[in-house]
């Protein structure tokens, strides 16, 4: 058995595909291009001693490693992406050789086909929501003489959870709005998990975490309109053009390709 995995990144059309040369993957390894059934994918060689299924288990636990991995994979879809109409993989996507990335290609072709057409001609942009949670109420009156210390606590940690639930609420609402107006414009729109304040580094809540795919012709129409959604106690945050990552990874999940090998 090879001790070299294959790593794949993106998939696109043969007619449109651009070149791999110059491209470097995860591992420092060079990308290299697979055409077949009139698709192209982008891949690279990987060590198995470190993108196998056991040691990666480990590996991604490992969050330098998997930053740096998730880097490497980006700059190759977005490399690609930038010239072609294109279907990224998700991350650590790895086969054991070339003759199983010909296989998927052949068994997934109408799947891919349909995508690419979709998704060809749009760019996905990401928008995150923050709200700024409630100032606490006004200090509540000194507590009538019978009123015994916890009493006044209890009451004045009740209205505090009250003004928090309630501007939770309130952002949470706008967020629906938001999302609305933005998917108006846009072909399609998905809502991510928001990310934890660890993740986002920032303190205030996140209410929405979206994607949208876009028109390429309506990006600074959708920004102007991303804009106009700012207001007072909540700031929409935009990024991209992406890759279209939100709107491509029904096709090439791990679990779907396994259940058509057990098939």
């Amino acid at each position: 058995m090879s001790d070299v995995g294959t790593y794949l990144y993106a998939v696109a059309l043969d007619e449109d595909a651009a070149p791999a040369e110059g491209l470097t993957g995860v591992a420092g390894e060079p990308v290299r291009a697979i055409a077949h059934a009139g698709l192209v994918a982008y891949v690279s060689a990987v060590p198995l001693s470190e993108f196998g299924e056991e040691p990666l288990r480990q590996s991604l636990e490992d969050m330098d490693w998997l930053g740096e991995t998730a880097r490497a994979h980006h700059r190759v879809v977005e490399a690609v992406a930038a010239k072609a109409p294109t279907a990224p993989v998700r991350l650590v996507t790895v086969y054991n050789d070339e003759a199983q990335i010909r296989a998927l290609l052949e068994r997934r072709r109408d799947d891919f086909v349909r995508l690419l057409s979709r998704v060809a001609g749009r760019r996905e942009w990401g928008v995150k929501v923050y709200v700024a949670p409630s100032a606490p109420p006004p200090a509540a009156a000194e507590p009538a003489a019978h009123s015994s210390p916890g009493t006044a606590y209890l009451k004045k940690r009740q209205a505090s959870l009250h003004t928090r639930e309630e501007a939770w609420r309130q952002g949470v609402e706008r967020a629906e709005r938001i999302h609305d107006v933005l998917s108006s414009v846009a072909v399609a729109g998905h809502r991510h998990r928001p990310q934890d304040p660890q993740l986002s580094g920032r303190e205030e809540w996140m209410v929405l975490n979206g994607a949208y795919l876009v028109d390429e012709g309506r990006a600074e129409e959708f920004g102007r309109v991303v804009e106009g959604l700012r207001g007072e106690g909540i700031d929409v945050e935009l990024t991209g053009p992406w890759a279209p990552y939100s709107f491509t990874t029904p096709v090439d999940t791990k679990e779907s390709e396994d259940r058509d090998a057990r098939s």
